[in-house]
């Protein structure tokens, strides 16, 4: 069962990679947190009851409702519609992030530590550099973000992947990260967005105190 949640979210990586809808991006961050959900359930079952609820407060209502509800209600505010590449095609997207995905496991196999889940570890570390990818190959704000909240992701991964035990110092951090993060790009568009509605990175230059 988990094998199959994992697979799923592989697949989402690489549907990031190539969509250009900002809507899909805010679906896809949605699906990627019921999955990390349901990972959760059946991965830390056996940890402290006080902590399985914490985590899955923090993945059913943060990652999965509120954090999509927000993005889609700043696509609401804003009118963005399709992300704009910086001189990358779709096919160039998939192919990198197919590169990065086998890195990936390469990186993951070479570690080959006992300790260590090496599928959670080759799939955090794909979801680190595909949200890298996309903060680097895309150029507005809004797909910026996206790519922050799916390294946020990776990082929920990264510490299943070293074991059942996971500090609760860990998940509050991530969750701030989230919630600072949403709630900074929903001020920042409905701002300054009849400024530059073209909401480009390139853009903030213009943008004067």
């Amino acid at each position: 069962m988990i094998a199959a949640l994992i697979l799923l979210y592989v697949v989402t990586l690489v549907y990031l990679s190539i969509t250009e809808r900002f809507r899909n991006f805010a679906s896809i961050i949605s699906l990627q947190g019921w999955l990390l959900f349901a990972v959760a359930l059946l991965r830390l079952h056996a940890i402290h009851p006080a902590e399985l609820i914490f985590i899955s407060v923090e993945t059913l209502l943060f990652k999965a409702i509120l954090v999509p509800a927000i993005l889609f209600a700043v696509i609401r505010r804003t009118k963005i519609n399709r992300v704009r590449t910086s001189g990358s095609s779709q096919f160039g997207s998939l192919l990198l992030s197919l590169t990065a995905l086998a890195v990936s496991v390469s990186l993951t196999y070479c570690i080959a530590d006992s300790a260590v889940d090496q599928v959670f570890f080759a799939v955090a570390l794909y979801a680190l550099l595909s949200g890298l990818t996309l903060i680097v190959l895309r150029s507005r704000l809004f797909s910026h973000m996206v790519g922050f909240l799916v390294i946020e992701n990776g990082v929920f991964l990264f510490s299943t992947a070293i074991g059942v035990e996971m500090p609760l110092l860990i998940n509050i951090a991530i969750l701030l990260d989230i919630l600072m993060s949403v709630l900074m790009l929903g001020i920042f568009f409905t701002r300054i967005d009849h400024k530059i509605h073209a909401d480009d990175a390139d853009s903030l230059t213009n943008v004067k105190d």
